[in-house]
């Protein structure tokens, strides 16, 4: 789970850490449910013909693309208002980057919206020599003490948690919380055609419900070992289904033989996911909502820190599953499409997305400016020197774009309309 944070700042110079809060989403996916995971293998699914059609798939994605620039208006509101309530000196205010759209200045601060609503930054006139304020200010974000300044450098990460808190109470609210309800077996919601699982006669829908050498209720993990110690393999297995015309599903036993894959392994060409059932809980009262709220809110939050520090453990394994922005507003169109309601969910996981990666301490984060901060404090005030603080930073903002380049292109080049194109 990656975020590139960009620094699109008016000036050519490298800003300093003290000098913007830049934000460029890339997330990790693949989002907890009810968003199915098979919106990772089919993003953007290009559009029909018709008119309408069209239209909806445009609405889609600018309804996606409107959440995430709302979550960027809200963490960068976070750093802004943190500094106002504190009498810090701000500069500027822009939601996007890339070239201006509109822009104005209330008192001594310029807003601005930027062509590209994927990103967003505070600025502070710390290192500005035109900004009229005196080095030794003692309202400058870099004169301030150190409290005060990690009051406004964590302050995005704490508007996130509220607003991600504030979507799921709207969503108990609203539309209900979905409460997960596990059932027996394994579901197969895609069979590829020609597979090894096609030619076996499984079939989309069916419920893998027994295989040899497991539980009576197998999981995902346990069936697709068994599948990857298997190639050339009979492997018998029992499915449920539903046939045409038929009241109750019937059980079938079939016997899969995996192919063999370059690496030795068998593969039988089908997506597994468990099988569950999602309703919707409705609240009686606000007391309700609130319960709701708060239990969807732990769980969500702790889907997306696990999520984190699996990737983090297991990069190498895990790093094609880091998206970038494009893949993100491709997810989000496709749940617009799907459901509305999916809306929410999706809304709360990317501002808790966000969250989390900028607790990290890596140049560039937020997390990385918190570190710096600490070890100030750790030396006793002491404040780091400026070239040193620039070295780290500059660094950082050089990897972070250079992986932000790489996840748009890789991810543009992954739609499916862009692979028609190819």
């Amino acid at each position: 789970m990656i975020t590139t944070h960009l620094s699109p700042t008016p000036k050519p110079r490298v800003p300093s850490p003290l000098h913007s809060s830049s934000h460029h989403l890339a997330v990790h996916l693949p989002l907890p449910l009810p968003l199915p995971r098979r919106h990772l293998h089919h993003l953007a699914k290009p559009p029909a013909a018709a008119a309408p059609d069209l239209l909806a798939s445009v609405e889609s994605v600018a309804s996606a693309a409107s959440v995430l620039a709302a979550i960027v208006l809200v963490h960068e509101s976070g750093h802004f208002l943190a500094a106002a309530s504190r009498g810090i000196h701000v500069s500027q205010f822009s939601i996007g980057f890339g070239p201006a759209l509109a822009r104005f200045r209330l008192g001594p601060v310029e807003y601005a919206l930027r062509a590209i609503p994927l990103g967003g930054y505070v600025g502070f006139p710390d290192d500005d020599p035109d900004s009229g304020f005196a080095a030794d200010d003692p309202d400058l974000l870099r004169n301030r003490p150190v409290p005060d300044r990690l009051l406004v450098v964590s302050a995005g990460v704490a508007a996130n948690l509220a607003f991600a808190f504030l979507i799921v109470y709207a969503q108990a609210l609203t539309v209900g919380v979905p409460v997960q309800a596990q059932l027996p077996g394994v579901l197969v919601p895609e069979v590829l055609p020609g597979s090894a699982a096609a030619r076996a006669g499984l079939l989309p829908g069916d419920i893998i419900l027994a295989v040899p050498g497991a539980a009576p209720d197998p999981s995902v993990p346990v069936l697709v070992d068994l599948i990857k110690a298997s190639p050339s393999k009979k492997v018998p297995i029992t499915v449920s289904r539903t046939t045409p015309g038929a009241v109750d599903r019937e059980s079938v036993e079939l016997t899969v033989v995996p192919d063999t894959s370059v690496d030795g392994t068998g593969r039988i060409g089908v997506q597994l996911s468990p099988n569950f059932r999602v309703t919707r809980v409705r609240p009686q009262n606000l007391a309700d909502a609130t319960v709701l709220a708060v239990r969807e809110f732990t769980l969500l939050t702790g889907t997306v820190f696990d999520g984190l520090r699996q990737t983090l453990l297991n990069f190498s394994q895990s790093a094609e599953k880091v998206s970038g922005p494009v893949a993100i507003i491709a997810v989000g169109a496709e749940v617009a499409r799907s459901s509305a309601d999916g809306l929410f969910q999706f809304a709360a996981v990317i501002n808790l997305n966000l969250a989390a990666i900028n607790l990290l301490p890596l140049p560039a984060l937020d997390g990385g400016t918190l570190a710096l901060i600490l070890l100030e404090a750790a030396r006793g005030g002491r404040k780091i020197p400026r070239e040193v603080e620039q070295g780290i930073m500059s660094s950082g903002i050089l990897v972070v774009l250079m992986v932000g380049i790489f996840l748009i292109v890789r991810d543009t080049l992954n739609l499916d309309f862009i692979k028609e194109i190819l």
